[in-house]
């Protein structure tokens, strides 16, 4: 059976989002590949890493175009956008919660996503929908803390995967929504 760098890639993502100190041989395994097969394709951990890395900056893009982040509100928006990102939620926890993996050569994949997303949560702050206590920069960390958190819950079975957007939304939008006084 011929495996394809893609499905290797996925299978690398499910394991280490679940197991991120997984040796290659493991990976390799997970993937349905020898060792040497894995190998060819990624020359070792940082190759992988590296290759997943460049798969989720882009994946992570796409879920951004699709979610229309620029209609309707910013709530409205926020909801898309986490539902667009739970498909490809393992292998974002993974590389959220593995972040210091990438310090000294940062992607300026990331720095990009970084700048959307901060200017996504200063629309909703001019717009008067979230609030503007909380530094547009922080509320882009806390969507990817949240994020590796709730990969980590559904891996352990302690919420279900069905509830991930909703309780990642809810979440979110209740610590960034700017509530109305009279």
């Amino acid at each position: 059976m011929s495996v394809d760098r893609d499905q290797m890639l996925r299978a690398a993502a499910a394991l280490l989002s679940r197991k991120p100190g997984a040796p290659m041989d493991e990976v390799a395994r997970a993937a349905g590949v020898g060792r040497a097969t894995l190998h060819r394709h990624f020359a070792g951990r940082d190759a992988l890493v590296r290759a997943l890395e460049e798969r989720g900056i882009a994946e992570f893009g796409a879920a951004m175009d699709a979610a229309r982040l620029d209609e309707g509100s910013s709530e409205e928006a926020l909801r898309r956008l986490i539902a667009a990102l739970e498909p490809g939620a393992q292998l974002y926890g993974f590389l959220v919660n593995e972040a210091q993996l990438f310090q000294e050569n940062v992607n300026e994949g990331w720095d990009r996503l970084d700048a959307r997303i901060a200017a996504f949560f200063r629309q909703g702050q001019e717009r008067g929908e979230f609030r503007i206590d909380l530094p547009a920069a922080w509320l882009t960390e806390a969507l990817y803390g949240l994020l590796g958190a709730a990969v980590f819950a559904v891996q352990q079975g302690r919420v279900a995967a069905n509830d991930f957007t909703y309780l990642m939304a809810e979440l979110l939008l209740g610590g960034a929504r700017r509530s109305v006084t009279a």
